[in-house]
């Protein structure tokens, strides 16, 4: 299964939004440098869909906001 985000990085307040199905905007704290973010979004999306987070991959965006992660269930 295919998960598009569009992050929000170095934000406040940790907030996940449900656009549709599966489209998120997550906003994280940590900052959009030494992929602190993406790490911390992979987590988040491991999360939600309850497995383990090497089941999530980040296939496009790496540096932009708009980001393509794979979810293997």
């Amino acid at each position: 299964m295919y998960v598009r985000v569009h992050a929000v990085p170095h934000a406040r307040k940790e907030r996940v939004s449900h656009e549709s199905e599966n489209v998120y905007t997550i906003a994280v704290k940590e900052p959009a440098e030494r992929n602190m973010a993406n790490k911390r979004i992979r987590e988040i999306i491991a999360t939600i869909y309850t497995v383990p987070i090497t089941s999530v991959r980040l296939l496009t965006g790496h540096q932009s906001s708009t980001k393509m992660y794979s979810v293997e269930q």
